[in-house]
Protein backbone atom coordinates (compact mmCIF):
# COMPACT_ATOMS: atom_id res chain seq x y z
CA UNK A 1 0.00 0.00 0.00
CA UNK A 2 1.49 3.55 -0.90
CA UNK A 3 0.88 6.32 1.09
CA UNK A 4 2.11 9.05 -0.45
CA UNK A 5 2.47 12.73 1.27
CA UNK A 6 0.22 14.88 -0.85
CA UNK A 7 -2.40 12.16 -0.32
CA UNK A 8 -2.01 12.68 3.38
CA UNK A 9 -2.58 16.09 2.81
CA UNK A 10 -5.73 16.44 0.38
CA UNK A 11 -7.20 13.88 2.99
CA UNK A 12 -6.81 16.30 5.44
CA UNK A 13 -7.91 19.19 3.66
CA UNK A 14 -10.89 18.05 2.12
CA UNK A 15 -11.80 17.32 5.90
CA UNK A 16 -11.00 20.89 6.61
CA UNK A 17 -8.05 19.75 8.83
CA UNK A 18 -4.76 20.63 7.83
CA UNK A 19 -3.26 21.36 10.55
CA UNK A 20 -5.10 19.07 12.64
CA UNK A 21 -2.40 16.07 10.91
CA UNK A 22 1.25 16.50 11.56
CA UNK A 23 -1.47 14.86 10.27
CA UNK A 24 6.68 0.20 18.25
CA UNK A 25 6.29 -2.93 20.56
CA UNK A 26 5.14 -2.53 23.52
CA UNK A 27 2.47 -3.76 26.00
CA UNK A 28 -0.54 -2.54 27.50
CA UNK A 29 1.67 0.63 29.35
CA UNK A 30 2.40 2.25 26.47
CA UNK A 31 -1.50 2.41 25.45
CA UNK A 32 -2.61 4.57 28.36
CA UNK A 33 0.60 6.08 30.10
CA UNK A 34 1.07 9.06 31.67
CA UNK A 35 3.89 11.05 31.18
CA UNK A 36 5.32 11.73 34.55
CA UNK A 37 8.27 13.99 33.41
CA UNK A 38 7.07 17.83 34.10
CA UNK A 39 4.21 16.73 36.47
CA UNK A 40 5.11 19.62 39.01
CA UNK A 41 5.65 22.20 36.13
CA UNK A 42 2.45 21.39 35.10
CA UNK A 43 0.60 22.08 38.53
CA UNK A 44 2.64 25.17 39.72
CA UNK A 45 1.43 28.90 38.75
CA UNK A 46 3.02 30.60 36.14
CA UNK A 47 5.62 33.61 37.29
CA UNK A 48 3.35 36.15 36.54
CA UNK A 49 -0.03 36.34 34.26
CA UNK A 50 0.65 37.66 30.45
CA UNK A 51 -1.03 39.05 27.64
CA UNK A 52 -1.22 36.40 24.51
CA UNK A 53 -2.04 37.21 21.08
CA UNK A 54 -3.78 33.94 19.43
CA UNK A 55 -4.02 34.10 15.67
CA UNK A 56 -7.20 32.44 14.97
CA UNK A 57 -8.40 30.84 18.33
CA UNK A 58 -11.87 29.50 17.77
CA UNK A 59 -11.40 25.46 16.11
CA UNK A 60 -10.16 23.10 17.82
CA UNK A 61 -6.69 23.43 19.12
CA UNK A 62 -7.62 27.67 19.46
CA UNK A 63 -10.60 26.48 22.39
CA UNK A 64 -8.24 24.22 23.73
CA UNK A 65 -5.94 27.03 24.00
CA UNK A 66 -7.86 29.56 25.37
CA UNK A 67 -9.07 27.58 28.30
CA UNK A 68 -6.10 26.11 29.24
CA UNK A 69 -4.50 29.91 29.71
CA UNK A 70 -7.49 31.40 30.89
CA UNK A 71 -7.12 28.80 33.86
CA UNK A 72 -3.56 30.48 34.45
CA UNK A 73 -4.85 33.62 34.67
CA UNK A 74 -3.52 34.64 31.22
CA UNK A 75 -5.21 37.54 29.19
CA UNK A 76 -6.37 37.05 25.74
CA UNK A 77 -6.84 38.53 22.63
CA UNK A 78 -8.30 36.56 19.58
CA UNK A 79 -7.67 37.99 15.89
CA UNK A 80 -9.18 36.45 13.47
CA UNK A 81 -11.41 36.81 10.44
CA UNK A 82 -14.88 35.96 13.15
CA UNK A 83 -16.22 33.62 10.42
CA UNK A 84 -15.81 30.36 12.47
CA UNK A 85 -17.83 30.17 15.68
CA UNK A 86 -18.01 33.56 16.57
CA UNK A 87 -19.93 33.42 19.66
CA UNK A 88 -17.48 31.50 21.47
CA UNK A 89 -15.78 33.54 24.45
CA UNK A 90 -17.58 36.53 24.87
CA UNK A 91 -15.52 37.67 27.45
CA UNK A 92 -12.95 37.24 25.47
CA UNK A 93 -11.32 40.49 23.68
CA UNK A 94 -11.67 39.82 19.64
CA UNK A 95 -10.26 41.57 16.55
CA UNK A 96 -11.16 41.29 13.55
CA UNK A 97 -8.92 40.97 10.03
CA UNK A 98 -7.33 38.70 7.58
CA UNK A 99 -3.93 37.12 8.58
CA UNK A 100 -3.39 38.17 4.33
CA UNK A 101 -2.38 41.78 4.89
CA UNK A 102 -3.42 42.18 0.96
CA UNK A 103 -7.12 41.50 2.22
CA UNK A 104 -9.80 43.46 3.52
CA UNK A 105 -8.43 45.44 6.66
CA UNK A 106 -5.36 42.68 6.64
CA UNK A 107 -3.44 43.19 10.12
CA UNK A 108 -4.26 46.99 10.90
CA UNK A 109 -6.55 45.93 14.17
CA UNK A 110 -2.93 44.54 15.33
CA UNK A 111 -1.01 47.66 14.40
CA UNK A 112 -0.07 50.30 17.55
CA UNK A 113 -0.99 47.14 20.33
CA UNK A 114 1.68 45.15 22.45
CA UNK A 115 1.31 41.85 23.68
CA UNK A 116 3.82 39.72 26.25
CA UNK A 117 3.36 36.40 23.46
CA UNK A 118 1.76 35.37 19.97
CA UNK A 119 0.49 31.59 19.26
CA UNK A 120 0.19 31.43 15.84
CA UNK A 121 -2.40 28.20 15.04
CA UNK A 122 -3.41 29.35 11.74
CA UNK A 123 -0.61 30.19 9.33
CA UNK A 124 0.01 27.95 6.26
CA UNK A 125 2.14 30.47 3.52
CA UNK A 126 5.33 32.11 4.50
CA UNK A 127 4.28 35.88 3.19
CA UNK A 128 1.59 35.82 5.40
CA UNK A 129 3.29 34.30 8.30
CA UNK A 130 5.75 36.51 7.76
CA UNK A 131 3.74 39.36 7.62
CA UNK A 132 2.21 39.08 10.91
CA UNK A 133 5.55 38.16 12.28
CA UNK A 134 7.69 41.18 11.45
CA UNK A 135 4.40 43.52 12.36
CA UNK A 136 4.68 42.37 15.95
CA UNK A 137 8.55 41.78 16.20
CA UNK A 138 8.69 45.42 17.79
CA UNK A 139 5.56 44.56 20.24
CA UNK A 140 5.98 40.93 21.38
CA UNK A 141 8.32 39.25 23.51
CA UNK A 142 7.71 35.51 21.96
CA UNK A 143 6.11 33.86 19.37
CA UNK A 144 4.62 30.01 19.26
CA UNK A 145 4.27 28.98 15.53
CA UNK A 146 1.95 26.11 15.28
CA UNK A 147 3.96 23.80 12.63
CA UNK A 148 3.24 20.43 11.45
CA UNK A 149 5.25 17.23 11.33
CA UNK A 150 4.80 17.20 8.14
CA UNK A 151 8.16 19.15 7.47
CA UNK A 152 10.20 16.16 7.14
CA UNK A 153 11.19 15.51 3.69
CA UNK A 154 11.58 11.89 4.43
CA UNK A 155 9.26 10.16 6.16
CA UNK A 156 10.21 6.42 5.20
CA UNK A 157 12.63 6.75 8.56
CA UNK A 158 11.48 5.48 11.76
CA UNK A 159 12.48 7.78 15.15
CA UNK A 160 12.98 11.18 13.54
CA UNK A 161 13.92 14.00 15.38
CA UNK A 162 14.29 17.54 15.15
CA UNK A 163 17.52 17.94 13.40
CA UNK A 164 16.05 16.08 10.32
CA UNK A 165 16.15 17.56 7.42
CA UNK A 166 12.69 19.35 6.14
CA UNK A 167 11.08 19.40 2.41
CA UNK A 168 11.85 22.15 0.07
CA UNK A 169 10.01 23.52 -2.89
CA UNK A 170 11.69 24.72 -6.14
CA UNK A 171 9.34 27.85 -6.02
CA UNK A 172 9.38 29.19 -2.20
CA UNK A 173 7.13 31.98 -3.54
CA UNK A 174 4.43 29.84 -4.03
CA UNK A 175 0.93 29.69 -2.08
CA UNK A 176 0.14 25.77 -3.54
CA UNK A 177 -1.07 24.75 -0.30
CA UNK A 178 -2.83 21.50 -1.11
CA UNK A 179 0.59 20.40 -3.20
CA UNK A 180 3.47 21.92 -0.84
CA UNK A 181 2.14 21.51 2.71
CA UNK A 182 4.56 20.54 4.58
CA UNK A 183 7.30 22.37 2.64
CA UNK A 184 5.55 25.43 2.99
CA UNK A 185 5.18 24.74 7.00
CA UNK A 186 9.01 24.91 6.86
CA UNK A 187 9.55 27.88 5.07
CA UNK A 188 6.77 29.15 7.44
CA UNK A 189 8.74 28.04 10.60
CA UNK A 190 11.81 30.02 8.95
CA UNK A 191 9.76 33.29 8.25
CA UNK A 192 8.75 33.35 11.84
CA UNK A 193 12.29 32.53 12.74
CA UNK A 194 13.68 35.29 10.53
CA UNK A 195 11.08 38.49 11.77
CA UNK A 196 12.04 37.54 15.51
CA UNK A 197 15.70 35.64 15.92
CA UNK A 198 15.89 33.86 18.69
CA UNK A 199 12.44 34.36 20.04
CA UNK A 200 10.07 31.61 18.68
CA UNK A 201 8.88 28.14 19.43
CA UNK A 202 8.20 26.13 16.16
CA UNK A 203 5.69 23.61 17.39
CA UNK A 204 5.49 20.53 15.18
CA UNK A 205 2.24 18.40 16.52
CA UNK A 206 1.54 15.29 14.97
CA UNK A 207 -2.38 13.93 14.09
CA UNK A 208 -4.31 15.86 17.21
CA UNK A 209 -7.46 14.49 18.17
CA UNK A 210 -10.08 14.46 20.95
CA UNK A 211 -13.29 16.40 21.98
CA UNK A 212 -13.78 19.03 18.80
CA UNK A 213 -12.14 17.19 16.01
CA UNK A 214 -14.16 17.65 13.03
CA UNK A 215 -12.00 15.29 11.05
CA UNK A 216 -12.85 12.09 12.69
CA UNK A 217 -9.70 10.77 12.22
CA UNK A 218 -9.35 9.49 14.95
CA UNK A 219 -12.51 9.41 16.44
CA UNK A 220 -13.36 6.49 13.77
CA UNK A 221 -11.97 4.14 15.65
CA UNK A 222 -13.34 4.73 19.50
CA UNK A 223 -17.13 5.00 17.76
CA UNK A 224 -16.08 1.39 15.84
CA UNK A 225 -15.26 -0.50 18.68
CA UNK A 226 -17.92 1.28 20.80
CA UNK A 227 -20.54 -0.59 18.71
CA UNK A 228 -18.85 -3.87 18.99
CA UNK A 229 -18.83 -6.83 16.89
CA UNK A 230 -16.25 -7.73 14.29
CA UNK A 231 -13.70 -4.95 13.74
CA UNK A 232 -11.73 -4.96 10.75
CA UNK A 233 -8.47 -4.03 11.73
CA UNK A 234 -5.51 -3.00 9.29
CA UNK A 235 -1.82 -4.47 9.36
CA UNK A 236 -0.70 -7.77 11.30
CA UNK A 237 -1.06 -5.21 14.45
CA UNK A 238 2.55 -3.76 15.43
CA UNK A 239 2.49 -0.97 13.12
CA UNK A 240 3.07 2.53 15.72
CA UNK A 241 0.82 5.25 15.35
CA UNK A 242 0.78 8.81 17.38
CA UNK A 243 -1.54 11.72 17.76
CA UNK A 244 -2.19 13.97 20.89
CA UNK A 245 -5.04 15.22 22.54
CA UNK A 246 -5.60 18.97 21.58
CA UNK A 247 -5.87 19.56 25.44
CA UNK A 248 -2.54 18.12 26.16
CA UNK A 249 -0.88 20.01 22.97
CA UNK A 250 -2.41 23.21 24.12
CA UNK A 251 -1.45 23.08 27.87
CA UNK A 252 2.04 22.51 26.91
CA UNK A 253 2.35 25.29 24.68
CA UNK A 254 0.69 27.38 27.04
CA UNK A 255 3.36 26.33 30.17
CA UNK A 256 6.26 26.57 27.19
CA UNK A 257 5.10 30.15 26.63
CA UNK A 258 5.44 30.91 30.53
CA UNK A 259 8.53 30.23 30.31
CA UNK A 260 9.94 31.55 26.69
CA UNK A 261 10.91 28.17 25.31
CA UNK A 262 12.37 28.60 21.99
CA UNK A 263 13.28 26.40 19.28
CA UNK A 264 11.36 23.27 17.43
CA UNK A 265 10.05 20.47 19.25
CA UNK A 266 8.06 17.84 17.86
CA UNK A 267 4.73 17.39 19.86
CA UNK A 268 2.86 14.43 19.74
CA UNK A 269 2.35 11.15 21.80
CA UNK A 270 2.15 9.01 23.63
CA UNK A 271 5.03 9.24 26.11
CA UNK A 272 6.06 5.31 25.11
CA UNK A 273 5.42 3.48 21.84
CA UNK A 274 2.08 2.72 20.83
CA UNK A 275 1.20 0.15 18.44
CA UNK A 276 -2.35 -0.44 16.25
CA UNK A 277 -2.97 -3.41 18.37
CA UNK A 278 -2.54 -2.15 21.79
CA UNK A 279 -4.33 1.38 20.91
CA UNK A 280 -7.46 -0.95 19.53
CA UNK A 281 -7.39 -3.31 22.73
CA UNK A 282 -7.05 -0.07 24.92
CA UNK A 283 -10.27 1.44 23.33
CA UNK A 284 -11.92 -2.01 23.84
CA UNK A 285 -11.28 -1.84 27.32
CA UNK A 286 -11.75 1.64 27.73
CA UNK A 287 -15.60 1.74 26.40
CA UNK A 288 -16.88 -2.14 27.70
CA UNK A 289 -16.96 -3.00 24.27
CA UNK A 290 -17.44 -6.51 23.18
CA UNK A 291 -15.60 -6.00 19.69
CA UNK A 292 -13.47 -8.69 18.01
CA UNK A 293 -10.63 -7.37 16.19
CA UNK A 294 -10.28 -9.55 12.16
CA UNK A 295 -6.27 -8.39 10.88
CA UNK A 296 -6.44 -7.62 7.64
CA UNK A 297 -2.91 -8.03 5.90
CA UNK A 298 -1.68 -4.78 3.54
CA UNK A 299 -1.51 -6.52 0.38
CA UNK A 300 -5.14 -7.50 1.42
CA UNK A 301 -6.11 -4.41 1.63
CA UNK A 302 -4.40 -2.57 -1.32
CA UNK A 303 -5.54 -5.46 -3.68
CA UNK A 304 -9.36 -4.20 -2.26
CA UNK A 305 -9.02 -0.64 -2.31
CA UNK A 306 -8.81 0.38 1.24
CA UNK A 307 -6.51 2.77 2.07
CA UNK A 308 -4.76 3.87 4.69
CA UNK A 309 -4.90 7.19 6.58
CA UNK A 310 -8.59 7.63 4.96
CA UNK A 311 -10.31 4.51 4.94
CA UNK A 312 -8.03 2.84 7.81
CA UNK A 313 -7.31 6.23 9.91
CA UNK A 314 -4.26 7.32 11.85
CA UNK A 315 -3.00 4.57 10.30
CA UNK A 316 0.28 4.18 8.36
CA UNK A 317 2.18 0.26 7.62
CA UNK A 318 5.40 0.88 9.11
CA UNK A 319 7.62 0.19 5.67
CA UNK A 320 5.20 2.39 3.87
CA UNK A 321 6.27 5.48 2.19
CA UNK A 322 5.02 7.59 5.16
CA UNK A 323 5.74 4.89 7.84
CA UNK A 324 8.02 7.40 10.01
CA UNK A 325 4.61 8.91 10.63
CA UNK A 326 3.90 6.89 13.12
CA UNK A 327 7.03 6.73 15.09
CA UNK A 328 9.01 10.49 15.70
CA UNK A 329 11.08 10.87 18.29
CA UNK A 330 9.43 13.60 21.07
CA UNK A 331 12.66 12.97 23.41
CA UNK A 332 13.30 16.82 23.62
CA UNK A 333 9.49 17.73 23.97
CA UNK A 334 9.46 15.42 26.95
CA UNK A 335 12.39 16.88 28.31
CA UNK A 336 10.70 20.50 28.15
CA UNK A 337 7.64 18.79 30.03
CA UNK A 338 5.12 17.95 27.31
CA UNK A 339 2.69 15.37 29.28
CA UNK A 340 -0.11 13.25 28.37
CA UNK A 341 -3.52 12.31 29.78
CA UNK A 342 -4.45 8.48 29.63
CA UNK A 343 -5.67 7.16 26.41
CA UNK A 344 -8.43 6.02 27.87
CA UNK A 345 -9.59 9.34 29.07
CA UNK A 346 -9.26 10.68 25.36
CA UNK A 347 -11.13 7.84 24.16
CA UNK A 348 -14.03 8.41 26.69
CA UNK A 349 -14.21 12.26 26.01
CA UNK A 350 -14.09 11.78 22.62
CA UNK A 351 -17.21 9.65 22.03
CA UNK A 352 -18.85 11.65 24.62
CA UNK A 353 -18.23 14.70 22.42
CA UNK A 354 -19.08 12.95 19.48
CA UNK A 355 -22.58 12.20 20.83
CA UNK A 356 -23.98 15.49 21.97
CA UNK A 357 -23.59 16.32 17.81
CA UNK A 358 -26.59 16.09 15.66
CA UNK A 359 -28.11 12.95 14.45
CA UNK A 360 -27.54 13.58 10.87
CA UNK A 361 -23.69 14.19 11.68
CA UNK A 362 -23.11 10.98 13.94
CA UNK A 363 -24.54 9.55 10.84
CA UNK A 364 -21.62 10.18 8.41
CA UNK A 365 -18.40 9.79 9.56
CA UNK A 366 -16.14 11.56 7.57
CA UNK A 367 -13.32 9.41 7.65
CA UNK A 368 -12.97 5.79 7.71
CA UNK A 369 -15.15 2.38 6.01
CA UNK A 370 -18.80 2.65 6.18
CA UNK A 371 -20.58 -0.37 7.73
CA UNK A 372 -21.45 -1.84 4.28
CA UNK A 373 -17.97 -1.64 3.05
CA UNK A 374 -16.38 -2.67 6.39
CA UNK A 375 -18.76 -5.70 5.67
CA UNK A 376 -17.66 -6.40 1.86
CA UNK A 377 -14.10 -6.23 2.90
CA UNK A 378 -14.24 -8.30 5.82
CA UNK A 379 -16.83 -11.26 3.93
CA UNK A 380 -13.86 -10.97 0.99
CA UNK A 381 -11.36 -11.63 3.66
CA UNK A 382 -13.03 -14.90 5.12
CA UNK A 383 -13.43 -16.17 1.98
CA UNK A 384 -10.10 -15.98 0.87
CA UNK A 385 -8.70 -17.82 4.12
CA UNK A 386 -11.00 -20.77 3.38
CA UNK A 387 -14.22 -19.45 5.68
CA UNK A 388 -17.75 -19.08 4.15
CA UNK A 389 -18.95 -16.09 6.32
CA UNK A 390 -17.55 -13.44 8.26
CA UNK A 391 -17.73 -14.00 11.90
Amino acid sequence: MTLSRRRVIQGAAALGSLWAMGCATTGASGAGATSTQGQGEQASAPAAPLRILILGGTAFLGPALVEYARSRGHTLTLFNRGKTNPGLFPDVEKLAGDRDPNKGEGLKALQGRTWDAVVDTSGYVPRIVRASAELLAPHVKHYTFVSSISVYQEMTKQGLDETAAVATVDDPTTEEVMKHYGALKALCEQAAEAAMPGRVLNVRPGLIVGPADSSDRFSYWPLRVAQGGEVLAPGDGADPLQFIDARDLAAWIIRSVERSVTGIYNATGPSQALLMRDFLEASKKALGSDARFTWVDTAFLTQHKVESWSDMPAWVPRDGEMGGLGNLSIAKALAAGLTFRPLEETLRDTVAWFKTLPPERQAKLRAGLSAEREREVLAAWHQSRGNATAR
